[in-house]
Parts: C-alpha cells; structure tokens; sequence
C-alpha cells in the first residue's frame, strides 16, 4: 500500500469528494443490498473519501452535513479500520468533517479482532475497510434528555443509509453489523470514554 502524506500530528487530507455521478437515487435504492463477500482487491482513498463524505460531510457554509441530525447536535463520529486500501497504511483512522480529513488514530491492521469482536463474523476481516459508527450520546441528551438516545439511533440509521446509497454508486457492497461486543471493540478502536460503538460497515468490490 502506498502511504499518504501526513503531517506530524497524522493528519491526513482526503481527495474532494465528487458531488455528481451516473448513478440516479432510485437507481441505488432498486440495487442496494447487504454484501458479506468481498473481492480480494483493494480499495482506493478517494472511494473511501466519497464515502465518508456521504456519511458526515459537510454540505453547507454553516457546516450542516449530508445526513440530518436532531437539533444539528452531531453526536456520532467516524472511523475507518483500513486494511487493503491504496494510500492508507492498515491502521484505525478517525474522520474529521469540517476539514474533510482523516487523522490516524493507530496503525495496525485490526480487523482480525474486530471480526473476533463481531461475534466471530469472518467477513469483517476479509473486507478491504471497515467503517464503524461511534456515538457521544450526552451531546444529545444534554439538549433532549432520555429521547436524545433515539435521536442518536436515528442518526445512526440516516448514516449508514446514506453509505449503502453511496456504496452501490461506486460498484462497492457492504452491510450493517450490529452483533458485537461493545467493550471490545470500544478496547480495539481506543475510542474514548463517553464514545460508545453502534455499527460496524465492512466495505468491499463484490
């Protein structure tokens, strides 16, 4: 794999993301489907750019992003666990939308474990990369109280959506995991304290 440039805080900027393509809305919606198998090729930065972009990137001056979110809040966050992808290393990356960047979080290739902590599900590890979805729920339960949590659980469903929509825009398939051991792969990620795992997307050509 080819490294991308980085500066001494591991900041890695991500190719512009494209904002047209030959795929129509009801053309993704009639062809999504959930895709455990994955072709042993790589996948490129720019496929993984599109894609977080489509997840959490921002799409407005005042920063509102591609997927809504009660009261603009934002409470989830992004990671990529790369393993086969042209100019990443294998390596647990964090998503960064104001700046449409990654910042690498720890390079090595985990998805081993998080397959392991996926209730053995194999095909996370045989995925080029892995999306996770990550929520801090206090920052919307501190406005909306007890509800805020089903604020969040909706936010997390308008996001993987919004990356099976893209996905099948760029010849790609995934699927939501949700079976797994919170702990663990809260342990594997190093996510922080008050950030809690809620979906895993492996992501591969099919």
């Amino acid at each position: 794999m080819n490294n991308t440039a980085r500066n001494q805080e591991g900041i890695i900027p991500l190719p512009e993301p494209e904002h047209t393509g030959a795929t129509s809305v009801e053309q993704a919606l009639r062809t999504r489907r959930s895709v455990r198998q994955y072709k042993n090729e790589p996948l490129d930065i720019a496929a993984i750019s599109q894609l977080l972009w489509a997840a959490q990137g921002t799409n407005h001056p005042r920063g509102y992003r591609t997927a809504p979110s009660a009261g603009a809040l934002y409470p989830l966050e992004l990671y990529v666990v790369a393993g086969n992808v042209t100019g990443l290393s294998p390596g647990i990356y964090k998503y960064i939308p104001s700046r449409h960047e990654l910042k690498c979080v720890i390079e090595d290739d985990i998805r081993a474990a998080l397959a392991t902590a996926a209730l053995n599900q194999t095909f996370v590890s045989y995925a080029p990369a892995v999306i996770v979805v990550s929520a801090v729920y206090a920052r919307t339960t501190r406005v909306y109280g007890e509800r805020g949590i089903r604020y969040v659980h909706m936010d997390t469903g308008h996001v993987c959506q919004n990356v099976h929509l893209q996905a099948i825009s760029l010849g790609l398939g995934t699927v939501v995991v949700g079976a797994f051991r919170d702990n663990e792969v809260k342990h594997i990620l190093h996510l922080p304290d008050e950030e809690l795992p809620l979906a895993l997307m492996p992501m591969g050509k099919y």
